[in-house]
Protein backbone atom coordinates (compact mmCIF):
# COMPACT_ATOMS: atom_id res chain seq x y z
CA UNK A 1 0.00 0.00 0.00
CA UNK A 2 1.17 3.75 -1.04
CA UNK A 3 0.90 5.12 3.07
CA UNK A 4 1.35 9.20 3.09
CA UNK A 5 2.34 10.91 6.17
CA UNK A 6 0.73 14.89 6.00
CA UNK A 7 2.25 17.73 7.87
CA UNK A 8 0.35 19.12 10.92
CA UNK A 9 -0.41 22.38 10.41
CA UNK A 10 -2.78 23.38 13.15
CA UNK A 11 -1.19 26.07 15.29
CA UNK A 12 1.72 24.75 17.68
CA UNK A 13 1.10 21.30 16.72
CA UNK A 14 4.96 19.73 16.72
CA UNK A 15 3.12 15.94 16.70
CA UNK A 16 4.03 13.95 13.62
CA UNK A 17 1.99 10.83 12.59
CA UNK A 18 4.94 8.25 12.50
CA UNK A 19 8.43 7.60 13.31
CA UNK A 20 11.21 6.32 11.39
CA UNK A 21 10.93 2.88 13.38
CA UNK A 22 7.29 2.76 12.41
CA UNK A 23 8.67 3.85 8.23
CA UNK A 24 11.08 0.90 8.82
CA UNK A 25 8.75 -1.96 9.80
CA UNK A 26 6.23 -0.46 6.94
CA UNK A 27 8.89 -0.93 4.37
CA UNK A 28 10.16 -4.21 5.34
CA UNK A 29 6.77 -5.48 4.46
CA UNK A 30 6.80 -4.00 1.47
CA UNK A 31 4.42 -1.14 1.38
CA UNK A 32 5.78 2.33 0.21
CA UNK A 33 5.94 5.80 2.60
CA UNK A 34 5.72 9.27 1.50
CA UNK A 35 6.21 11.76 4.04
CA UNK A 36 5.82 15.67 3.81
CA UNK A 37 8.75 17.54 4.01
CA UNK A 38 9.68 18.48 7.75
CA UNK A 39 6.69 16.70 8.62
CA UNK A 40 8.80 15.44 11.79
CA UNK A 41 11.00 18.57 12.77
CA UNK A 42 8.71 19.60 15.63
CA UNK A 43 9.35 15.85 17.44
CA UNK A 44 13.26 16.14 16.37
CA UNK A 45 13.13 13.91 13.34
CA UNK A 46 14.47 15.15 10.31
CA UNK A 47 13.65 14.48 6.42
CA UNK A 48 17.19 12.35 6.53
CA UNK A 49 15.91 10.23 9.22
CA UNK A 50 13.04 9.16 6.91
CA UNK A 51 14.75 8.78 3.92
CA UNK A 52 17.38 6.56 5.73
CA UNK A 53 14.72 3.82 6.33
CA UNK A 54 13.14 3.98 2.66
CA UNK A 55 10.79 7.02 2.81
CA UNK A 56 10.42 9.09 0.03
CA UNK A 57 9.99 13.31 0.68
CA UNK A 58 7.67 15.02 -0.68
CA UNK A 59 7.45 19.03 -0.74
CA UNK A 60 3.58 19.38 -0.59
CA UNK A 61 0.60 18.05 0.97
CA UNK A 62 -0.98 17.80 -2.77
CA UNK A 63 1.56 15.60 -3.89
CA UNK A 64 1.27 13.31 -0.68
CA UNK A 65 -2.72 13.03 -0.87
CA UNK A 66 -2.51 12.42 -4.64
CA UNK A 67 -0.37 9.31 -4.71
CA UNK A 68 -1.25 7.98 -1.30
CA UNK A 69 -4.15 5.18 -0.66
CA UNK A 70 -3.49 5.91 2.71
CA UNK A 71 -3.25 9.26 4.72
CA UNK A 72 -1.70 9.24 8.15
CA UNK A 73 -2.09 12.20 10.80
CA UNK A 74 -2.47 13.14 14.05
CA UNK A 75 -4.97 15.81 14.59
CA UNK A 76 -8.27 16.24 12.95
CA UNK A 77 -7.79 18.17 9.10
CA UNK A 78 -8.73 21.95 9.04
CA UNK A 79 -10.12 23.69 6.68
CA UNK A 80 -7.43 24.59 4.59
CA UNK A 81 -7.07 20.55 4.07
CA UNK A 82 -10.56 19.43 3.64
CA UNK A 83 -10.26 19.70 -0.34
CA UNK A 84 -6.77 17.27 -0.24
CA UNK A 85 -8.48 14.17 0.17
CA UNK A 86 -9.17 11.24 -2.72
CA UNK A 87 -12.21 9.44 -2.39
CA UNK A 88 -12.45 5.55 -0.80
CA UNK A 89 -8.78 6.88 0.45
CA UNK A 90 -8.46 5.68 4.19
CA UNK A 91 -7.77 8.88 6.78
CA UNK A 92 -6.12 7.56 9.79
CA UNK A 93 -6.38 10.37 12.49
CA UNK A 94 -7.93 11.54 15.59
CA UNK A 95 -11.22 13.05 14.53
CA UNK A 96 -13.49 14.18 17.02
CA UNK A 97 -16.62 14.24 14.85
CA UNK A 98 -19.20 14.80 17.42
CA UNK A 99 -17.90 18.58 17.95
CA UNK A 100 -17.11 19.21 14.32
CA UNK A 101 -20.17 19.38 11.68
CA UNK A 102 -17.90 21.16 8.83
CA UNK A 103 -15.19 18.90 8.78
CA UNK A 104 -17.70 15.78 9.38
CA UNK A 105 -19.62 17.39 5.84
CA UNK A 106 -16.49 17.78 4.08
CA UNK A 107 -15.46 13.77 4.95
CA UNK A 108 -19.00 12.69 4.02
CA UNK A 109 -18.50 15.21 0.47
CA UNK A 110 -14.68 13.71 -0.01
CA UNK A 111 -16.52 10.07 -0.07
CA UNK A 112 -13.20 9.19 2.21
CA UNK A 113 -12.79 6.42 4.88
CA UNK A 114 -12.16 7.96 7.57
CA UNK A 115 -10.94 5.65 10.29
CA UNK A 116 -10.62 7.87 14.21
CA UNK A 117 -8.04 6.94 16.44
CA UNK A 118 -10.40 7.94 19.76
CA UNK A 119 -13.12 5.23 18.91
CA UNK A 120 -10.77 2.68 17.84
CA UNK A 121 -11.55 -0.13 21.32
CA UNK A 122 -9.45 -3.43 21.82
CA UNK A 123 -10.41 -6.84 23.34
CA UNK A 124 -10.62 -5.53 26.67
CA UNK A 125 -13.14 -2.91 25.60
CA UNK A 126 -10.68 0.73 26.10
CA UNK A 127 -9.51 2.96 23.92
CA UNK A 128 -5.92 2.00 23.19
CA UNK A 129 -5.43 5.09 20.82
CA UNK A 130 -6.39 7.49 22.92
CA UNK A 131 -5.06 6.23 26.18
CA UNK A 132 -1.22 7.40 25.18
CA UNK A 133 -2.35 11.16 24.71
CA UNK A 134 -5.02 11.11 27.33
CA UNK A 135 -1.90 9.53 29.70
CA UNK A 136 0.54 13.04 28.47
CA UNK A 137 -2.51 15.03 28.99
CA UNK A 138 -3.54 14.23 32.41
CA UNK A 139 -0.57 14.77 33.34
CA UNK A 140 -0.09 17.98 31.73
CA UNK A 141 -3.21 19.53 33.22
CA UNK A 142 -2.12 19.60 36.28
CA UNK A 143 1.47 21.14 35.35
CA UNK A 144 -0.34 23.28 33.56
CA UNK A 145 -2.49 24.34 36.29
CA UNK A 146 0.10 25.06 38.59
CA UNK A 147 1.95 27.36 36.12
CA UNK A 148 -1.17 29.60 35.67
CA UNK A 149 -1.73 29.50 39.18
CA UNK A 150 0.95 31.67 39.95
CA UNK A 151 0.19 35.24 40.17
CA UNK A 152 2.21 35.89 36.64
CA UNK A 153 0.50 33.81 35.24
CA UNK A 154 -3.21 35.30 35.83
CA UNK A 155 -3.86 32.78 39.14
CA UNK A 156 -4.47 33.37 42.91
CA UNK A 157 -0.47 32.90 43.65
CA UNK A 158 -1.11 29.07 45.48
CA UNK A 159 2.26 26.70 45.35
CA UNK A 160 0.16 23.26 44.96
CA UNK A 161 2.14 21.23 47.33
CA UNK A 162 2.17 24.41 49.98
CA UNK A 163 4.89 24.84 52.48
CA UNK A 164 4.74 23.75 56.72
CA UNK A 165 2.56 25.75 58.10
CA UNK A 166 1.00 26.61 54.94
CA UNK A 167 -2.21 25.16 53.37
CA UNK A 168 -1.74 22.99 50.30
CA UNK A 169 -3.49 23.91 47.16
CA UNK A 170 -6.73 22.25 46.44
CA UNK A 171 -7.10 20.07 43.24
CA UNK A 172 -10.46 18.96 42.18
CA UNK A 173 -10.63 16.32 39.21
CA UNK A 174 -14.08 15.34 37.59
CA UNK A 175 -13.61 12.11 35.91
CA UNK A 176 -11.72 8.71 36.93
CA UNK A 177 -10.82 7.95 33.68
CA UNK A 178 -7.35 7.49 31.98
CA UNK A 179 -6.87 11.60 32.41
CA UNK A 180 -8.03 11.89 35.89
CA UNK A 181 -6.30 8.84 37.12
CA UNK A 182 -2.51 10.66 35.29
CA UNK A 183 -3.54 13.83 36.96
CA UNK A 184 -4.34 12.49 40.42
CA UNK A 185 -0.46 10.92 40.22
CA UNK A 186 1.12 14.48 39.36
CA UNK A 187 -1.02 16.33 41.55
CA UNK A 188 -0.50 14.17 44.71
CA UNK A 189 3.52 13.90 43.52
CA UNK A 190 3.73 18.10 44.19
CA UNK A 191 1.88 17.45 47.64
CA UNK A 192 -1.47 18.92 46.59
CA UNK A 193 -5.38 17.96 48.49
CA UNK A 194 -6.59 16.23 45.63
CA UNK A 195 -10.32 15.22 45.19
CA UNK A 196 -11.86 12.66 42.16
CA UNK A 197 -15.58 12.61 41.45
CA UNK A 198 -16.86 9.95 38.89
CA UNK A 199 -19.53 8.25 38.45
CA UNK A 200 -18.64 5.03 38.97
CA UNK A 201 -17.71 3.87 42.31
CA UNK A 202 -15.89 0.60 41.23
CA UNK A 203 -13.39 3.11 39.64
CA UNK A 204 -13.76 4.84 42.62
CA UNK A 205 -12.80 1.93 44.77
CA UNK A 206 -9.74 1.52 42.22
CA UNK A 207 -8.41 4.72 42.53
CA UNK A 208 -8.61 4.76 46.59
CA UNK A 209 -6.39 1.67 46.19
CA UNK A 210 -4.22 3.13 44.13
CA UNK A 211 -3.55 5.84 46.06
CA UNK A 212 -3.89 4.00 49.58
CA UNK A 213 -6.18 6.66 50.94
CA UNK A 214 -4.07 9.87 49.55
CA UNK A 215 -6.65 11.24 48.01
CA UNK A 216 -10.53 11.71 48.37
CA UNK A 217 -13.35 10.04 46.55
CA UNK A 218 -17.02 11.51 45.85
CA UNK A 219 -19.70 10.00 44.04
CA UNK A 220 -19.97 12.78 41.22
CA UNK A 221 -23.47 14.66 41.58
CA UNK A 222 -24.31 17.64 41.09
CA UNK A 223 -24.51 18.89 44.85
CA UNK A 224 -20.72 17.08 45.22
CA UNK A 225 -19.02 19.04 42.78
CA UNK A 226 -20.99 22.35 43.55
CA UNK A 227 -19.24 21.93 47.13
CA UNK A 228 -16.16 21.36 46.43
CA UNK A 229 -15.55 23.62 43.41
CA UNK A 230 -16.43 26.44 45.76
CA UNK A 231 -13.00 25.72 47.68
CA UNK A 232 -10.91 24.28 44.71
CA UNK A 233 -7.76 26.09 43.37
CA UNK A 234 -7.49 23.74 40.34
CA UNK A 235 -10.12 22.08 38.51
CA UNK A 236 -9.32 19.36 35.88
CA UNK A 237 -12.10 18.41 33.88
CA UNK A 238 -11.54 14.88 32.45
CA UNK A 239 -15.27 13.65 31.10
CA UNK A 240 -15.06 11.43 28.08
CA UNK A 241 -17.62 9.74 26.19
CA UNK A 242 -16.29 8.11 23.67
CA UNK A 243 -16.93 9.69 20.42
CA UNK A 244 -19.56 11.21 21.76
CA UNK A 245 -20.03 15.69 22.76
CA UNK A 246 -18.75 15.54 26.06
CA UNK A 247 -21.54 17.06 28.53
CA UNK A 248 -21.38 20.49 30.28
CA UNK A 249 -20.98 18.67 34.01
CA UNK A 250 -20.08 21.94 35.54
CA UNK A 251 -22.07 24.45 34.84
CA UNK A 252 -22.02 28.10 35.01
CA UNK A 253 -23.58 28.46 38.50
CA UNK A 254 -20.65 26.43 39.44
CA UNK A 255 -17.74 28.32 37.66
CA UNK A 256 -19.07 31.43 39.44
CA UNK A 257 -19.23 29.91 42.87
CA UNK A 258 -15.36 29.31 42.20
CA UNK A 259 -12.20 31.56 44.47
CA UNK A 260 -11.53 34.05 42.43
CA UNK A 261 -8.31 33.20 40.52
CA UNK A 262 -8.41 29.66 40.32
CA UNK A 263 -7.64 27.81 37.51
CA UNK A 264 -10.03 25.03 34.95
CA UNK A 265 -7.97 23.24 32.68
CA UNK A 266 -10.97 21.75 30.25
CA UNK A 267 -8.82 18.68 28.88
CA UNK A 268 -12.40 17.49 27.11
CA UNK A 269 -12.29 20.38 24.64
CA UNK A 270 -11.73 18.36 21.62
CA UNK A 271 -15.08 16.62 22.22
CA UNK A 272 -16.92 20.56 22.88
CA UNK A 273 -15.87 20.31 26.33
CA UNK A 274 -17.31 19.75 29.76
CA UNK A 275 -16.97 22.92 31.52
CA UNK A 276 -20.66 25.09 30.31
CA UNK A 277 -18.43 28.54 30.52
CA UNK A 278 -15.54 27.13 27.81
CA UNK A 279 -17.05 28.92 25.28
CA UNK A 280 -14.20 28.92 22.97
CA UNK A 281 -10.83 26.87 21.92
CA UNK A 282 -7.96 28.67 22.62
CA UNK A 283 -4.48 27.90 21.55
CA UNK A 284 -1.28 27.03 23.06
CA UNK A 285 0.22 30.59 21.81
CA UNK A 286 -3.16 32.25 23.88
CA UNK A 287 -3.63 29.48 26.38
CA UNK A 288 -6.31 30.83 29.11
CA UNK A 289 -8.77 33.66 29.47
CA UNK A 290 -10.73 34.66 32.48
CA UNK A 291 -14.95 34.47 32.85
CA UNK A 292 -15.97 35.09 36.27
CA UNK A 293 -12.45 36.06 37.83
CA UNK A 294 -11.26 32.51 36.54
CA UNK A 295 -8.82 31.20 34.37
CA UNK A 296 -10.15 28.80 31.58
CA UNK A 297 -7.17 26.91 29.57
CA UNK A 298 -8.91 25.33 26.63
CA UNK A 299 -6.31 24.11 23.82
CA UNK A 300 -7.29 21.14 22.42
CA UNK A 301 -4.13 19.77 21.24
CA UNK A 302 -2.83 19.69 25.45
CA UNK A 303 -0.21 16.96 23.86
CA UNK A 304 1.81 19.34 21.06
CA UNK A 305 3.58 21.06 23.96
CA UNK A 306 5.34 17.95 24.81
CA UNK A 307 5.36 16.72 20.66
CA UNK A 308 8.49 14.56 20.89
CA UNK A 309 7.20 12.41 23.97
CA UNK A 310 3.65 12.56 22.44
CA UNK A 311 4.56 11.45 19.11
CA UNK A 312 6.58 8.55 20.19
CA UNK A 313 4.07 7.58 22.88
CA UNK A 314 1.60 8.01 20.19
CA UNK A 315 2.93 5.72 17.49
CA UNK A 316 3.82 3.71 19.84
CA UNK A 317 -0.01 2.73 19.65
CA UNK A 318 -0.97 3.40 16.38
CA UNK A 319 1.92 1.37 14.32
CA UNK A 320 0.24 -2.26 14.76
CA UNK A 321 -3.18 -0.44 13.78
CA UNK A 322 -1.32 1.38 10.72
CA UNK A 323 0.00 -2.15 10.13
CA UNK A 324 -2.78 -4.43 9.69
CA UNK A 325 -4.30 -1.66 7.59
CA UNK A 326 -1.89 -1.02 5.50
CA UNK A 327 -1.53 -5.48 4.86
CA UNK A 328 -5.07 -6.11 4.88
CA UNK A 329 -6.95 -2.72 3.69
CA UNK A 330 -10.72 -2.61 5.20
CA UNK A 331 -10.15 -6.84 5.52
CA UNK A 332 -8.59 -4.98 8.99
CA UNK A 333 -11.45 -3.90 10.04
CA UNK A 334 -14.11 -6.68 8.80
CA UNK A 335 -11.36 -9.47 11.05
CA UNK A 336 -11.69 -7.08 14.10
CA UNK A 337 -14.63 -6.12 15.65
CA UNK A 338 -13.12 -2.86 17.79
CA UNK A 339 -11.06 -1.61 15.24
CA UNK A 340 -14.00 -1.29 13.14
CA UNK A 341 -15.31 1.19 15.66
CA UNK A 342 -12.98 3.33 14.85
CA UNK A 343 -15.16 3.71 11.14
CA UNK A 344 -16.75 7.11 11.57
CA UNK A 345 -17.26 7.67 8.09
CA UNK A 346 -17.27 5.91 4.58
CA UNK A 347 -19.23 6.20 1.58
CA UNK A 348 -20.63 9.80 2.35
CA UNK A 349 -22.14 7.81 5.67
CA UNK A 350 -21.90 8.48 8.79
CA UNK A 351 -20.75 5.10 10.89
CA UNK A 352 -20.28 5.96 14.39
CA UNK A 353 -24.01 6.24 16.52
CA UNK A 354 -22.65 8.79 18.94
CA UNK A 355 -21.45 11.13 16.11
CA UNK A 356 -24.51 10.70 14.31
CA UNK A 357 -26.59 11.57 17.03
CA UNK A 358 -24.39 14.53 18.28
CA UNK A 359 -24.89 16.34 14.73
CA UNK A 360 -28.63 15.64 14.23
CA UNK A 361 -28.09 13.47 11.31
CA UNK A 362 -28.21 10.01 10.05
CA UNK A 363 -26.43 6.52 11.65
CA UNK A 364 -25.52 4.06 9.23
CA UNK A 365 -24.65 0.64 11.08
CA UNK A 366 -20.66 -0.16 10.45
CA UNK A 367 -21.78 -4.08 9.29
CA UNK A 368 -23.62 -2.41 6.24
CA UNK A 369 -20.37 -1.06 4.64
CA UNK A 370 -18.00 -3.62 5.41
CA UNK A 371 -20.15 -7.01 3.90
Amino acid sequence: MRIGVLKEIKENENRVAIVPSGVDALVKKGHEVYIEKDAGVGSGISDDDYKKVGATILISPREITKISEMILKVKEPLKSEYELFERDQILFTYLHLAADKPLTAALKTSGVTAVAYETVFDKKGQLPLLKPMSEVAGRMSVQLGARFLEKHGGGNGILLGGVPGVPNGKVVIVGGGIVGLNAAKIAVGMGADVTILDICTDRLRYIDDVFAGRIKTLVSTSLNLKHELSTADLLVSAVLIPGAKAPHIVTEEMVKGMKKGAVIIDVAIDQGGSVETIDRITTHENPVYEKYGVLHYSVANIPGAVARTSTFALTNATLPYTIKLADKGLDALREDEGFAQGLNVMKGLITNKSVAEALGETYTPIKELLK
